[in-house]
């Protein structure tokens, strides 16, 4: 069957071991992740993760003899088609500081240029227009060194802009950042998704960035257990707790508030929302 034009990937029967393992990481994975969407995976440590990530950027390829095919947007992930596909994704990393190769911040965001052969005055044009996006180009000519964990984050993301993927993959990439870090990064996908029409798939474990995506996947142990939308699978309490994981802070506060005698919409995903309808509920009474 043809990969639809709506799927940015698609994974059919893919099965993934490692060299030095005789247990598969990912067993019989089946997913599709549409084109334009934000897509986050959450499980625990050890439930595949990672190891999806890099199978979709080809860093990792499927167990041979298997019946194992990732498709990323029409093209099939093989030995063969890897840079291809490489051209097409970008990942941005838990650790800001093992990104980093340039002197400079400009230095850096200009080394997937530079390895494509980009002419010099049209490098600075995109190194100057990609920073400016993650409002990073007064630091253009700063030691990455020098600056704060959600200030590499951003350079890093401007360094995949640069090249202009079709998808960016976010592996664990907040993790490391205090809460204000990780609210500007999340800002900033999202503005970038939404002007540049990118395919996020987000690896986290935090499950209010989670709550943010358009589709959820679950995975438990190397296997899909659940793929819905965040209201969906944030309100499977019973499914996620039998595997040790949690809900948003927003899904607590609607359950306790429930218990309480208040109703309150399922649908409600963040906590403006949350304030606002009872807001307007005080209002009414």
């Amino acid at each position: 069957m043809s990969m639809s034009n709506n799927n940015a990937i698609e994974f059919k029967h893919v099965k993934f071991t490692y060299p030095d393992s005789k247990k598969a990481v990912l067993k019989d994975v089946n997913f599709v992740v549409k084109k334009g969407s934000w897509t986050s995976l959450i499980g625990h440590n050890g439930s595949g993760k990672s190891t999806i990530s890099k199978l979709i950027n080809g860093l990792l390829l499927p167990d041979e003899n298997s019946d194992s095919k990732i498709t990323v947007l029409g093209t099939n992930v093989t030995a063969e088609n890897i840079w291809d596909i490489r051209e097409k994704v970008g990942i941005v990393f838990q650790n800001p500081d093992n990104q980093f190769v340039g002197a400079t911040v400009g230095d850096d965001v200009a080394f997937g240029l530079e390895n494509r052969g980009v002419p010099r005055q049209e490098m600075i044009k995109i190194v100057r227009n990609v920073l400016s996006e993650v409002g990073m180009l007064e630091y253009i000519d700063s030691e990455p060194a020098n600056l704060s964990g959600g200030q590499k984050q951003r350079i890093a993301i401007a360094g995949i802009l640069a090249v202009e993927p079709q998808i960016i993959i976010l592996d664990e990439s907040t993790s490391m950042l205090d809460p204000s870090g990780r609210k500007q990064i999340l800002k900033i996908i999202i503005e970038l998704m939404k002007k540049k029409q990118l395919t996020v798939v987000s690896i986290t474990h935090d499950i209010d960035e989670a709550n943010m995506a358009d589709s959820v996947i679950v995975l438990n142990d190397g296997e899909i257990i659940d793929q819905d939308s965040p209201v969906k699978i944030f309100n499977k309490t019973t499914m996620l707790k039998q595997i040790g994981l949690d809900i948003p802070f927003t899904n607590k506060l609607i359950l306790a508030l429930d218990k309480s005698g208040v109703s309150v919409p399922q649908n409600l995903r963040t906590k403006d929302e949350l304030k606002q309808y009872l807001c307007q509920l005080n209002l009414k009474i």
